[in-house]
């Protein structure tokens, strides 16, 4: 059985992507993530341009909702990283030590064709609830 987590801020700013997804669903004792995109949760607009800046931006609402949830990132077992360019390994590299320093989850990243949308990086994972 699948709960939907209600996090009215967060799910307010990816409901502006007209995406048909939930952010995060738990089932049994785990949460999973739908493909972050990179949105300013204060202007509910996606974070464009530098790739940084658009990592730091999904990585602190993957780590608000996992919050809003009752876990935390050091509870992330999987992450997969998308982006449209493989160039992007250091940036984002750089941005995700940041916020995994220890512990690292299992990772895939993922080199995929352009989002119709203005952004270069997407997450997603799966952590214990």
């Amino acid at each position: 059985m699948k709960e939907i987590i209600d996090l009215p801020h967060l799910n307010a700013a990816l409901a502006k992507l007209n995406t048909p997804t939930s952010l995060l669903v738990r089932s049994k004792d785990m949460l999973y993530s739908c493909g972050i995109p990179p949105m300013d949760l204060e202007k509910q607009e996606i974070v464009q341009g530098d790739l940084k800046e658009q990592t730091t931006a999904v990585l602190s609402i993957m780590k608000a909702a996992l919050e809003g949830a009752g876990s935390k990132l050091e509870k992330v077992i999987k992450i997969t990283i998308y982006v449209t360019d493989t160039a992007y390994f250091g940036p984002v590299n750089e941005v995700y030590k940041e916020f995994f320093p220890d512990n690292h989850p299992v990772r895939s990243f993922v080199a995929v064709a352009p989002w119709p949308l203005p952004f270069d990086v997407e997450i997603d994972c799966i952590a214990e609830a």
